[in-house]
């Protein structure tokens, strides 16, 4: 496969069927992600209503498949203290992506900060350690911006390595937040 420079936030999907071999790791930072905000669900999220199990969404199908061909979609997702809405909806809807074969790890944000993972890291992506998808909110069409830069995959290499070691496991998280809904 031919690096882009750039993927689209209409083919990340695509992208995510044929981008990695082995590891898919994410970092998530941000307090809001807009496109949950957007959708029904979270809004009857903020009105006290539970997320189904999602299975069959186009996301979930592509993890099944990546894990039944032995690839890890792994993610260490930040979280504030108190944890926003969109922190507590993404809590809520984490058994979704459990039950479609990634592993999803938490850890408090003043955790971070203190091991060094502050927000100037940004949201990201690392594939197979060896390419780095950072996030570009600003413009759809950007959406990931691809590298394969060395000394910028290292230091994504040692993010991942840190937050991965601090990170908890969702069960033995969620249990620390006040009740996601």
């Amino acid at each position: 496969m031919t690096l882009p420079d750039v993927v689209p936030a209409a083919g990340i999907l695509d992208f995510f069927r044929d981008g990695f071999e082995h590891t898919a790791w994410r970092l998530e930072t941000r307090r809001e992600y807009a496109a949950d905000q957007a959708s029904e669900e979270y809004k009857e999220f903020l009105q006290g209503v539970v997320p189904p199990l999602d299975d069959d969404g186009p996301w979930f199908a592509n993890a099944r498949r990546a894990a039944a061909a032995g690839r890890r979609i792994e993610r260490v997702r930040l979280v504030d203290e108190p944890a926003t809405d969109n922190q507590r909806y993404l809590l809520a809807t984490t058994p979704s992506n459990l039950a479609a074969g990634e592993d999803i790890r938490y850890l408090h944000r003043s955790e971070a900060d203190a091991i060094g993972l502050g927000e100037d890291v940004g949201d990201f992506w690392l594939f197979d350690s060896r390419i780095l998808a950072r996030f570009n909110w600003e413009n759809a069409e950007r959406r990931l911006e691809l590298t394969t830069d060395p000394e910028q995959v290292l230091r994504a290499c040692q993010v991942r390595d840190a937050a991965w070691h601090y990170a908890v496991p969702y069960a033995d998280f969620v249990g620390r937040v006040p009740s996601p809904m």
